[in-house]
Protein backbone atom coordinates (compact mmCIF):
# COMPACT_ATOMS: atom_id res chain seq x y z
CA UNK A 1 0.00 0.00 0.00
CA UNK A 2 0.87 3.31 -0.62
CA UNK A 3 -0.08 5.73 1.87
CA UNK A 4 -0.34 9.09 2.07
CA UNK A 5 2.00 9.37 4.63
CA UNK A 6 4.85 8.11 2.49
CA UNK A 7 8.10 9.75 1.36
CA UNK A 8 8.34 11.92 -1.56
CA UNK A 9 4.99 11.95 -1.76
CA UNK A 10 3.17 14.95 -3.10
CA UNK A 11 0.67 17.26 -1.15
CA UNK A 12 -3.16 17.83 -1.81
CA UNK A 13 -2.42 21.40 -3.38
CA UNK A 14 -0.22 20.24 -5.85
CA UNK A 15 -2.51 17.91 -7.30
CA UNK A 16 -4.41 20.80 -8.48
CA UNK A 17 -2.26 20.92 -11.71
CA UNK A 18 -2.91 17.30 -12.84
CA UNK A 19 -5.98 16.96 -15.05
CA UNK A 20 -6.08 13.37 -16.08
CA UNK A 21 -7.70 11.08 -13.57
CA UNK A 22 -5.82 8.16 -12.09
CA UNK A 23 -8.75 6.05 -10.78
CA UNK A 24 -10.04 2.93 -10.70
CA UNK A 25 -12.13 3.21 -13.81
CA UNK A 26 -9.94 5.47 -16.23
CA UNK A 27 -7.24 3.39 -15.30
CA UNK A 28 -9.25 0.47 -16.69
CA UNK A 29 -10.53 2.66 -20.05
CA UNK A 30 -6.83 3.07 -20.62
CA UNK A 31 -5.99 -0.42 -20.31
CA UNK A 32 -9.00 -1.18 -22.52
CA UNK A 33 -7.15 1.02 -25.02
CA UNK A 34 -9.72 4.14 -24.40
CA UNK A 35 -9.17 7.48 -22.89
CA UNK A 36 -9.27 8.30 -19.72
CA UNK A 37 -11.30 11.15 -18.61
CA UNK A 38 -10.40 14.42 -17.02
CA UNK A 39 -9.94 15.10 -12.99
CA UNK A 40 -11.81 17.17 -11.13
CA UNK A 41 -11.16 20.20 -10.34
CA UNK A 42 -8.31 20.30 -7.39
CA UNK A 43 -8.78 16.60 -7.51
CA UNK A 44 -7.01 13.65 -8.91
CA UNK A 45 -10.03 11.65 -9.48
CA UNK A 46 -12.86 11.89 -12.31
CA UNK A 47 -16.54 12.59 -11.35
CA UNK A 48 -17.16 8.90 -12.52
CA UNK A 49 -14.08 7.37 -10.77
CA UNK A 50 -14.72 9.36 -7.61
CA UNK A 51 -18.99 7.88 -7.58
CA UNK A 52 -17.47 4.91 -7.84
CA UNK A 53 -14.75 4.94 -4.97
CA UNK A 54 -17.67 6.09 -2.93
CA UNK A 55 -20.25 3.77 -3.70
CA UNK A 56 -17.12 1.19 -3.26
CA UNK A 57 -16.13 2.58 0.19
CA UNK A 58 -19.42 2.28 1.43
CA UNK A 59 -20.42 -0.70 0.59
CA UNK A 60 -17.13 -2.59 2.17
CA UNK A 61 -19.07 -2.97 5.65
CA UNK A 62 -21.73 -5.45 3.81
CA UNK A 63 -19.32 -7.11 1.94
CA UNK A 64 -17.38 -8.25 5.09
CA UNK A 65 -20.44 -9.15 6.69
CA UNK A 66 -21.75 -11.26 3.55
CA UNK A 67 -18.37 -12.80 3.66
CA UNK A 68 -18.23 -13.74 7.20
CA UNK A 69 -21.64 -15.62 6.20
CA UNK A 70 -19.60 -17.89 4.43
CA UNK A 71 -16.89 -19.12 6.88
CA UNK A 72 -18.90 -21.89 7.51
CA UNK A 73 -18.17 -22.75 3.91
CA UNK A 74 -21.11 -21.91 2.21
CA UNK A 75 -18.97 -21.16 -1.20
CA UNK A 76 -17.82 -24.74 -2.01
CA UNK A 77 -15.44 -23.56 -5.09
CA UNK A 78 -13.36 -22.33 -1.98
CA UNK A 79 -13.61 -24.78 0.85
CA UNK A 80 -10.24 -26.29 2.49
CA UNK A 81 -9.82 -28.66 5.87
CA UNK A 82 -9.49 -26.35 8.46
CA UNK A 83 -6.43 -28.21 10.83
CA UNK A 84 -6.27 -26.28 13.56
CA UNK A 85 -8.56 -23.84 15.54
CA UNK A 86 -12.45 -23.61 15.25
CA UNK A 87 -14.86 -26.07 16.74
CA UNK A 88 -13.53 -29.51 15.04
CA UNK A 89 -10.85 -30.26 12.80
CA UNK A 90 -11.63 -30.87 9.15
CA UNK A 91 -15.41 -29.30 9.67
CA UNK A 92 -15.46 -27.31 6.21
CA UNK A 93 -13.74 -23.57 6.28
CA UNK A 94 -14.13 -20.77 3.47
CA UNK A 95 -10.17 -19.78 3.56
CA UNK A 96 -11.24 -17.13 1.25
CA UNK A 97 -14.14 -15.80 2.54
CA UNK A 98 -11.37 -15.43 5.72
CA UNK A 99 -8.62 -13.76 3.62
CA UNK A 100 -11.05 -11.69 2.66
CA UNK A 101 -12.15 -10.12 5.89
CA UNK A 102 -8.82 -10.08 7.21
CA UNK A 103 -7.58 -7.68 4.24
CA UNK A 104 -10.40 -5.44 4.29
CA UNK A 105 -9.81 -5.04 8.00
CA UNK A 106 -6.40 -4.74 6.84
CA UNK A 107 -6.20 -1.81 4.30
CA UNK A 108 -9.16 0.07 5.78
CA UNK A 109 -7.15 0.51 8.80
CA UNK A 110 -3.99 0.92 7.45
CA UNK A 111 -5.25 4.15 5.35
CA UNK A 112 -7.40 5.36 7.77
CA UNK A 113 -3.72 5.67 10.55
CA UNK A 114 -2.38 7.02 7.54
CA UNK A 115 -4.64 9.62 7.16
CA UNK A 116 -5.17 10.46 11.08
CA UNK A 117 -1.53 10.59 11.15
CA UNK A 118 -1.15 13.09 8.28
CA UNK A 119 -3.72 15.39 9.37
CA UNK A 120 -3.89 15.25 12.92
CA UNK A 121 -7.11 13.59 14.25
CA UNK A 122 -7.71 11.11 16.25
CA UNK A 123 -8.34 7.54 14.13
CA UNK A 124 -11.29 5.29 14.64
CA UNK A 125 -11.74 1.99 16.53
CA UNK A 126 -9.94 -1.09 14.46
CA UNK A 127 -13.84 -1.93 12.73
CA UNK A 128 -15.02 -2.37 9.47
CA UNK A 129 -18.12 0.10 9.98
CA UNK A 130 -15.86 2.70 11.80
CA UNK A 131 -13.26 2.68 9.77
CA UNK A 132 -15.33 3.08 6.62
CA UNK A 133 -17.21 6.09 8.09
CA UNK A 134 -13.85 7.85 9.02
CA UNK A 135 -12.67 7.50 5.39
CA UNK A 136 -15.70 8.48 4.13
CA UNK A 137 -15.46 11.98 6.05
CA UNK A 138 -12.18 12.35 4.69
CA UNK A 139 -13.02 10.91 1.23
CA UNK A 140 -11.80 14.83 -0.28
CA UNK A 141 -9.00 15.18 1.02
CA UNK A 142 -7.91 11.63 -0.30
CA UNK A 143 -9.12 12.25 -3.75
CA UNK A 144 -7.13 15.19 -4.33
CA UNK A 145 -3.84 13.67 -2.78
CA UNK A 146 -1.11 11.97 -4.63
CA UNK A 147 -2.12 8.70 -3.27
CA UNK A 148 -5.82 9.06 -4.72
CA UNK A 149 -5.13 6.31 -7.44
CA UNK A 150 -3.89 3.88 -4.59
CA UNK A 151 -6.07 4.40 -2.63
CA UNK A 152 -9.68 4.00 -5.57
CA UNK A 153 -7.49 0.78 -6.99
CA UNK A 154 -6.89 -0.46 -3.43
CA UNK A 155 -10.81 -0.31 -2.68
CA UNK A 156 -12.11 -1.43 -6.24
CA UNK A 157 -9.91 -4.44 -5.54
CA UNK A 158 -11.56 -5.16 -2.20
CA UNK A 159 -14.57 -4.68 -3.38
CA UNK A 160 -13.96 -7.10 -6.20
CA UNK A 161 -12.27 -9.88 -4.49
CA UNK A 162 -15.10 -9.53 -1.28
CA UNK A 163 -18.34 -9.78 -3.94
CA UNK A 164 -16.50 -12.95 -5.92
CA UNK A 165 -16.10 -14.39 -2.46
CA UNK A 166 -19.98 -13.96 -0.97
CA UNK A 167 -21.13 -14.54 -4.15
CA UNK A 168 -19.52 -16.73 -6.31
CA UNK A 169 -21.81 -17.76 -9.48
CA UNK A 170 -21.96 -13.79 -10.64
CA UNK A 171 -18.19 -13.53 -11.85
CA UNK A 172 -18.70 -12.48 -16.06
CA UNK A 173 -18.96 -8.65 -16.93
CA UNK A 174 -19.87 -7.93 -20.33
CA UNK A 175 -18.76 -4.56 -21.62
CA UNK A 176 -21.83 -3.04 -23.19
CA UNK A 177 -20.83 0.33 -24.74
CA UNK A 178 -21.83 3.87 -24.18
CA UNK A 179 -24.01 5.21 -22.08
CA UNK A 180 -27.67 5.72 -24.17
CA UNK A 181 -28.87 8.15 -21.78
CA UNK A 182 -28.30 11.75 -23.92
CA UNK A 183 -25.45 13.44 -22.82
CA UNK A 184 -23.57 10.56 -20.95
CA UNK A 185 -20.23 10.11 -21.28
CA UNK A 186 -20.37 6.90 -19.19
CA UNK A 187 -19.96 2.66 -20.31
CA UNK A 188 -22.66 0.46 -20.27
CA UNK A 189 -21.54 -3.05 -18.57
CA UNK A 190 -23.93 -6.45 -18.31
CA UNK A 191 -23.24 -8.31 -15.46
CA UNK A 192 -24.09 -11.71 -15.72
CA UNK A 193 -25.98 -14.52 -14.05
CA UNK A 194 -25.65 -18.14 -13.36
CA UNK A 195 -27.11 -20.21 -15.40
CA UNK A 196 -27.51 -17.68 -18.15
CA UNK A 197 -23.93 -17.59 -19.63
CA UNK A 198 -24.99 -14.69 -21.90
CA UNK A 199 -27.81 -12.86 -20.06
CA UNK A 200 -27.14 -9.94 -18.29
CA UNK A 201 -29.09 -9.49 -14.85
CA UNK A 202 -28.49 -5.87 -14.63
CA UNK A 203 -27.14 -3.16 -17.24
CA UNK A 204 -25.71 -0.15 -15.63
CA UNK A 205 -23.60 3.18 -16.49
CA UNK A 206 -20.45 3.88 -14.61
CA UNK A 207 -20.99 6.99 -14.79
CA UNK A 208 -24.37 7.26 -13.65
CA UNK A 209 -25.68 5.07 -11.04
CA UNK A 210 -29.51 5.78 -11.49
CA UNK A 211 -28.65 4.23 -15.74
CA UNK A 212 -29.94 1.05 -15.00
CA UNK A 213 -31.53 -1.19 -16.91
CA UNK A 214 -33.08 -5.06 -16.67
CA UNK A 215 -32.33 -7.63 -18.65
CA UNK A 216 -36.03 -7.87 -19.93
CA UNK A 217 -35.82 -4.00 -20.45
CA UNK A 218 -32.84 -4.80 -23.54
CA UNK A 219 -34.84 -4.73 -26.56
CA UNK A 220 -35.68 -1.08 -25.63
CA UNK A 221 -32.01 -0.17 -24.66
CA UNK A 222 -31.09 -1.64 -27.71
CA UNK A 223 -33.03 0.25 -30.14
CA UNK A 224 -31.51 3.73 -28.54
CA UNK A 225 -28.21 2.11 -28.56
CA UNK A 226 -28.82 1.14 -32.13
CA UNK A 227 -29.55 5.11 -32.92
CA UNK A 228 -26.42 6.13 -30.81
CA UNK A 229 -24.42 3.39 -32.85
CA UNK A 230 -25.82 4.72 -36.56
CA UNK A 231 -25.16 8.24 -35.24
CA UNK A 232 -21.72 7.37 -34.62
CA UNK A 233 -21.20 6.16 -38.29
CA UNK A 234 -20.91 2.46 -37.81
CA UNK A 235 -22.94 -0.44 -36.80
CA UNK A 236 -20.74 -3.12 -36.29
CA UNK A 237 -19.33 -2.59 -33.05
CA UNK A 238 -23.70 -1.65 -31.45
CA UNK A 239 -24.44 -5.24 -33.33
CA UNK A 240 -21.30 -6.81 -31.29
CA UNK A 241 -22.66 -5.39 -28.07
CA UNK A 242 -26.35 -6.51 -29.01
CA UNK A 243 -24.77 -9.89 -29.29
CA UNK A 244 -23.40 -9.84 -25.88
CA UNK A 245 -25.84 -8.52 -24.02
CA UNK A 246 -29.54 -9.53 -24.87
CA UNK A 247 -27.74 -13.56 -25.63
CA UNK A 248 -28.78 -13.77 -29.59
CA UNK A 249 -26.57 -15.16 -31.74
CA UNK A 250 -24.12 -13.50 -34.75
CA UNK A 251 -26.74 -14.03 -37.10
CA UNK A 252 -29.35 -12.10 -35.10
CA UNK A 253 -27.02 -9.41 -34.42
CA UNK A 254 -25.79 -9.32 -38.16
CA UNK A 255 -29.86 -8.93 -38.61
CA UNK A 256 -30.13 -6.61 -35.98
CA UNK A 257 -27.01 -4.21 -37.51
CA UNK A 258 -28.39 -3.79 -41.45
CA UNK A 259 -31.73 -3.88 -40.51
CA UNK A 260 -34.24 -0.86 -38.83
CA UNK A 261 -36.44 -3.80 -37.17
CA UNK A 262 -34.72 -5.78 -34.45
CA UNK A 263 -35.84 -9.45 -34.34
CA UNK A 264 -35.56 -12.16 -31.75
CA UNK A 265 -36.08 -15.40 -30.90
CA UNK A 266 -37.71 -17.30 -28.53
CA UNK A 267 -34.74 -18.51 -26.43
CA UNK A 268 -34.02 -14.77 -26.38
CA UNK A 269 -37.72 -13.37 -25.20
CA UNK A 270 -37.09 -16.29 -22.35
CA UNK A 271 -33.88 -15.33 -21.23
CA UNK A 272 -34.71 -11.43 -21.12
CA UNK A 273 -37.90 -11.93 -19.41
CA UNK A 274 -36.91 -15.12 -17.48
CA UNK A 275 -40.26 -17.11 -18.42
CA UNK A 276 -40.16 -20.72 -20.24
CA UNK A 277 -39.75 -20.97 -23.41
CA UNK A 278 -43.14 -22.48 -24.27
CA UNK A 279 -44.84 -19.26 -22.68
CA UNK A 280 -43.03 -17.25 -25.17
CA UNK A 281 -44.83 -19.17 -27.82
CA UNK A 282 -48.26 -19.42 -26.00
CA UNK A 283 -47.48 -15.31 -26.17
CA UNK A 284 -46.55 -15.27 -30.01
CA UNK A 285 -49.58 -17.42 -31.00
CA UNK A 286 -52.55 -15.29 -28.70
CA UNK A 287 -50.87 -11.75 -29.39
CA UNK A 288 -50.08 -12.84 -33.28
CA UNK A 289 -46.46 -11.35 -33.47
CA UNK A 290 -45.18 -10.66 -36.39
CA UNK A 291 -42.35 -13.13 -37.36
CA UNK A 292 -39.96 -14.21 -40.16
CA UNK A 293 -37.73 -16.93 -40.85
CA UNK A 294 -33.76 -17.67 -41.54
CA UNK A 295 -31.86 -20.71 -42.11
CA UNK A 296 -34.39 -22.61 -40.06
CA UNK A 297 -34.85 -20.49 -36.95
CA UNK A 298 -37.43 -18.49 -36.00
CA UNK A 299 -37.42 -14.66 -35.33
CA UNK A 300 -40.01 -12.74 -33.57
CA UNK A 301 -40.37 -8.67 -34.16
CA UNK A 302 -38.80 -7.30 -31.37
CA UNK A 303 -41.86 -4.33 -31.10
CA UNK A 304 -44.45 -6.93 -30.64
CA UNK A 305 -42.82 -8.81 -28.38
CA UNK A 306 -42.80 -5.62 -26.14
CA UNK A 307 -45.87 -4.54 -26.59
CA UNK A 308 -47.39 -7.88 -24.88
CA UNK A 309 -44.82 -8.15 -22.53
CA UNK A 310 -44.01 -4.38 -21.69
CA UNK A 311 -45.65 -4.54 -17.91
CA UNK A 312 -44.11 -7.28 -16.84
CA UNK A 313 -40.99 -7.54 -14.98
CA UNK A 314 -37.78 -10.06 -14.59
CA UNK A 315 -38.74 -11.44 -11.69
CA UNK A 316 -41.95 -12.96 -12.75
CA UNK A 317 -41.76 -15.92 -14.62
CA UNK A 318 -44.73 -18.09 -16.53
CA UNK A 319 -48.15 -17.17 -18.26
Amino acid sequence: MRSPTGAGTRTATAATTVTRCVGATCAGRRAAGEAGRTANAGLRLCQACLDRLSTELRRLPELYEACGRRLDGGAQDALRPRTSGGPLRGMPFNVQAAEARTEILTVLGSWAGAVAEKRGVAAPRREVLPLRVFLGRHLAWLAAHDAAGDFCGEVARLARRARRVADPEVRRRLPIGGCAEPDCSGSLTAVVGPGQPRTPAVISCDRDPGHRWLGHEWLQLSDRLRGTASAGGGPSRQADAEAKAAGGDAEAADSAATAAVRWVTAADVARLWQMPTGTVYRHASEAGWRRHSARGRTYYRGEDVVATLAGRGAARSGG
